[in-house]
């Protein structure tokens, strides 16, 4: 029977423990493969800016550390300055590292949870990949922020902005699109990897396109890619709501590591 998303709800608030180092290390990797422009630190906290780009995992406030409850009140205002002064509300990102306490006050604060999110994982040496490479990275920036922008259909003025987050990658990544001449940028994805671990970031195809096989195409690709480079575990973040990217994943043997949400400072 297939695993809906209510269902992997369901499971992942039922589950009596964490694999903790699991999750570090996962949201270790993470921020290095999706650098943030400013990133301070209040004891165990980041809290994580970007004033060019709308992303939440470029611009949120994210424990790391379930027992850092000292003071929550007191820091959790603090950093809600600093989203203002970048003239957008508080958000704090809820993974299994974030303390109960803080977690607590702001759902007595009135704080909206969105985005529920599913981080997978998937042991590259159980996967069935193809023996060679469909499609090679390119080394050109500029091109693959080009095509992600066209894939996702999004504003031209996030160009600065995204082509500075890739180029301030420091691990190894290979940006690979799909494109032809006459419908233009078909499909793009971003995989980076740090040592052992392979992130696979931005996968988008287009919406003409989509059902077409494209997307298993170039993620198998980024992903053969990442395992000639030793690359031994891929990992990725998919919305919750996001069936049918979740059912390309499964096909692909990843599992569900752990969930994360946002959480977002009230309005006045």
């Amino acid at each position: 029977m297939a695993t809906t998303g209510a269902d992997r709800s369901l499971t992942q608030a039922s589950l009596p423990k964490q694999n903790l180092p699991l999750v570090r290390r996962l949201e270790a990797v993470g921020f290095r493969a999706w650098p943030a422009a400013s990133v301070q630190y209040d004891g165990s906290w980041q809290v994580r800016l970007t004033a060019g780009h709308p992303s939440n995992r470029l611009n949120s406030i994210v424990p790391l550390d379930p027992s850092d409850h000292r003071d929550v009140e007191i820091r959790l205002e603090k950093a809600s300055r600093k989203f203002e002064a970048y003239g957008r509300p508080a958000v704090v990102r809820e993974t299994p590292l974030a303390s109960r306490i803080l977690i607590d006050l702001i759902k007595e604060q009135g704080w909206k949870r969105f985005d529920e999110t599913v981080v997978m994982v998937c042991d590259l040496s159980q996967a069935d990949l193809p023996d060679t490479l469909d499609h090679l990275p390119t080394h050109d920036v500029g091109r693959f922020v080009d095509a992600n922008l066209a894939v996702d259909q999004a504003q031209l003025s996030l160009k600065p902005a995204l082509a500075e987050i890739i180029s301030a990658i420091k691990p190894p990544c290979g940006l690979f699109m799909i494109d032809d001449a006459t419908h233009g940028p078909l499909a793009t994805v971003l995989c980076v990897q740090d040592n052992d671990l392979a992130g696979v970031m931005s996968l988008s195809v287009a919406g003409s396109h989509r059902r077409k096989g494209l997307g298993i195409e170039i993620l198998t690709s980024a992903l053969r890619w990442a395992r000639m480079r030793s690359a031994r575990t891929a990992w990725l973040q998919v919305k919750l709501s996001n069936a049918p990217a979740i059912a390309l994943y499964d096909r692909l043997g990843f599992r569900d590591a752990y969930h994360y949400c946002y959480w977002q400072e009230r309005c006045e």
